[in-house]
């Protein structure tokens, strides 16, 4: 049985620069289930940063309905925001945005000191996860000291660290080479097979057929939605 985790209901954004309105999504209709692995592709200016930002709860449609976990994320204040950002999302991203100054275990444990736990308890969870993605030689190490593909694994040991209901990785290997790109698909498709929701954006196509779903975006439009496999 299909648990529905995300809806979009006739979403749309637009962006106001001075009297232009730019339509980056135009009724935009979609459904996400637990434990879904799917891909938004799409062209540079098809709307895919956009609709991940949404989804993410970084920005709010201009109209129509989004629902996490039946919540309107539209009714939400931005401290609410900031909540099921904090709680219920896990963030990837192609930069990594990790803390220079801090160690691997440091970083992912960060999003915990805002959940009120002590260092300690940070700590143990921050070593599981990092375990959970290969890197139990690396705890102690900061991100000049690690390689890109160890730094995404980084990250995506602090995304899984609230164990959030949805990991939302953008562009997660783009600045990877293939052997580290692959290794990092796979970690993906355990954390998938393991349980966890995961939305991919990419415009690299032989990444996206490494998950079950695929959504093209086109011109902010859904223009196909196909099951992979």
């Amino acid at each position: 049985m299909n648990h529905s985790l995300i809806n979009l209901e006739n979403v749309s954004r637009i962006y106001k620069i001075g009297k232009v309105e730019i339509n980056a999504l135009l009724e935009v209709n979609l459904g996400i289930n637990i434990n879904e692995y799917m891909a938004i592709v799409g062209a540079s200016g098809s709307g895919k940063s956009t609709l991940m930002n949404l989804i993410g709860c970084l920005d709010t449609p201009s109209s129509g309905k989004y629902y996490l976990k039946d919540q309107d994320v539209g009714q939400l204040s931005d401290i609410g925001l900031a909540g099921i950002r904090n709680k219920e999302i896990g963030f990837v991203f192609q930069s990594f945005n990790l803390i220079p100054r801090m160690t691997a275990i440091e970083n992912v444990g960060l999003p915990l000191i805002y959940s009120g736990i002590k260092k300690a308890e940070r700590n143990e969870i921050a070593r599981s996860k990092l375990e959970r993605v290969g890197l139990s030689e690396r705890f102690n190490h900061k991100p000049n000291e690690l390689s890109g593909g160890e730094k995404q694994r980084v990250a995506i040991a602090r995304a899984l660290v609230n164990n959030p209901s949805l990991i939302l990785a953008d562009e997660p290997t783009g600045n990877l080479d293939t052997k580290s790109s692959y290794e990092i698909m796979d970690i993906f498709e355990k954390m998938h097979q393991e349980g966890n929701t995961i939305i991919l954006v990419t415009h690299e196509m032989d990444l996206a057929a490494k998950t079950n779903r695929i959504v093209r975006l086109k011109d902010g439009r859904v223009e196909e939605d196909k099951l992979n496999r």
